[in-house]
């Protein structure tokens, strides 16, 4: 993980600390994913925190100059997707958190990953 994304992943972070998100997690993707490095995910107590979750973080980068490529689901704020390419930001209400379980889901190396090192020699 470079230094910048280190920052901006301690920006957003504490950004979401700013406005109270709860139970903030950031995860190092780099081993699972070519697109990201790093996950942060954050649950808002209502549809209107998860909006002023995401909206601070999206002030506070802004300060930094920096820009999300992309943001999705401040319309309805069940779950917020804030996207700094390196850095990208989950907010979600508990329920929608829980359901789609992204801790886990980030966790797990896909099957296949190794699989050229745990194949048998071919007589």
């Amino acid at each position: 993980m470079s230094k910048s994304t280190q920052e901006l992943s301690q920006v957003v972070v504490d950004a979401l600390e700013d406005v109270k998100g709860q139970e903030i997690v950031r995860i190092d993707v780099t081993e699972l994913s070519d697109v990201m490095d790093t996950l942060v995910i954050v649950t808002g107590t209502s549809n209107r925190h998860v909006k002023s979750l995401a909206d601070n973080v999206i002030e506070e980068a802004k300060k930094l100059d920096l820009r999300p490529i992309g943001v999705e689901g401040m319309e309805s704020g069940e779950w917020v997707l804030v996207d700094y390419g390196d850095v990208v930001l989950h907010a979600m209400l508990p329920q929608t958190r829980s359901f789609y379980d992204l801790e886990k889901l980030w966790s797990m190396e896909p099957a296949n990953r190794h699989e050229s090192d745990e194949q048998e020699p071919q007589d």
